[in-house]
């Protein structure tokens, strides 16, 4: 994919700043292999990362005589990058510890950086909940790009519209309207309000045992969910703009939390827009749960799925088999990854 055009000075400044990075990182590496070859860490073991600091990550121990408590450790170099979620073999030092493997994740949700390098968000997931509310108003092409991702990545997607206390004469039929759509697909949509507690056993009931990371713009209410689902966290809840009712960033890292019944939840940092700009044009189809199975039933066989003759997409779409408004999306995508890559 084409990358964004960067001027002479941002590209020395990116270079500047990587080369730093790059030599604190070999320092570190260096202790970290002075320790290695001292014997100064105590024996491997398992751990799961809970949350992660730049250079640093907060590591549970899964194993021995600490476990279930929490440690701050470095990583080294070698290992890429790591996420909340990742399983990874650790070695305990004098005042941290030192991660030294990574174990084969099952799922990963990677979402691109401004630069189009992709991002890995969290790791080893059961369920995307893809978080919307009734303020800030929920967006079509917003949902659609969530599942774009969790489709590709092969991860379960739930619906979850929150703050439904706020539903009124004025916004409930445009919305209904909208989660019924994903329904039809085949889509479980889920409903919540932190304030009422209303839907929130539910939820409860479908995360028990399971993994799941909340996502979702910032300002739909992920922390206050968080808050009710588990009394005691007390995450930092930010207000929405009195003049865009937009939200305003408050969780700044991904974090995984226990349900004491069994089961965790990622909270992940708001994004506004999800980027696909590190996906291939032919493969945003296999995205759209409804239209793959006609990608491959067109009359010609580099159908554009335009104005061409014997399109069974289009053909779907004047019939009603596919919904305008997911047809539309589509290819709202499709020309946002085509701007991107010329």
């Amino acid at each position: 994919m084409a990358k964004r055009k960067l001027t002479r000075r941002q590209n020395w400044r990116i270079q500047k700043i990587q080369e730093e990075r790059a030599a604190r990182a070999s320092k570190k590496d260096a202790a970290i292999d002075e320790q290695l070859e001292n014997s100064d860490l105590g024996p491997e073991q398992h751990g799961l990362i809970i949350s992660h600091f730049g250079r640093t990550v907060d590591v549970e121990a899964n194993e021995g005589e600490r476990q279930g408590e929490i440690i701050r450790c470095h990583m080294r170099t070698n290992l890429g990058q790591l996420v909340t979620g990742d399983q990874v073999i650790w070695r305990e030092g004098k005042d941290s510890g030192v991660v030294v493997a990574k174990l084969e994740r099952k799922s990963e949700l990677l979402r691109p950086n401004p630069y189009g390098d992709m991002k890995p968000v969290a790791a080893n997931i059961d369920f995307i909940v893809i978080t919307v509310a009734v303020e800030p108003t929920p967006h079509a092409n917003l949902i659609d790009r969530y599942l774009v991702a969790a489709e590709l990545s092969g991860i379960e997607p739930v619906i979850l519209l929150n703050k439904t206390d706020l539903l009124n004469q004025e916004n409930r039929e445009k919305i209904e309207a909208m989660l019924q759509r994903y329904r039809d697909i085949g889509y479980e949509v889920l409903l919540a309000s932190s304030s009422s507690d209303e839907g929130l056993s539910d939820l409860k009931t479908k995360l028990d045992q399971r993994i799941s990371v909340f996502v979702g713009q910032s300002g739909v209410g992920k922390s206050s969910l968080i808050n009710a689902l588990l009394p005691g966290i007390e995450l930092k809840v930010g207000a929405l703009s009195s003049q865009t009712r937009k939200g305003r960033h408050t969780t700044t890292t991904a974090r995984l939390f226990h349900f004491p019944e069994g089961g965790d939840l990622i909270d992940s940092p708001g994004i506004r827009e999800f980027g696909l700009w590190h996906i291939e044009p032919n493969d945003v189809i296999d995205g759209f749960r409804e239209l793959q199975p006609l990608s491959g039933l067109c009359r010609f066989r580099d159908c554009n799925h335009e104005k061409e003759p014997g399109c069974a997409l289009k053909s779907a779409v004047e019939d009603g088999t596919i919904s305008e408004q997911r047809w539309n999306s589509y290819k709202h995508i499709l020309c946002s990854i085509e701007e991107q890559n010329s």
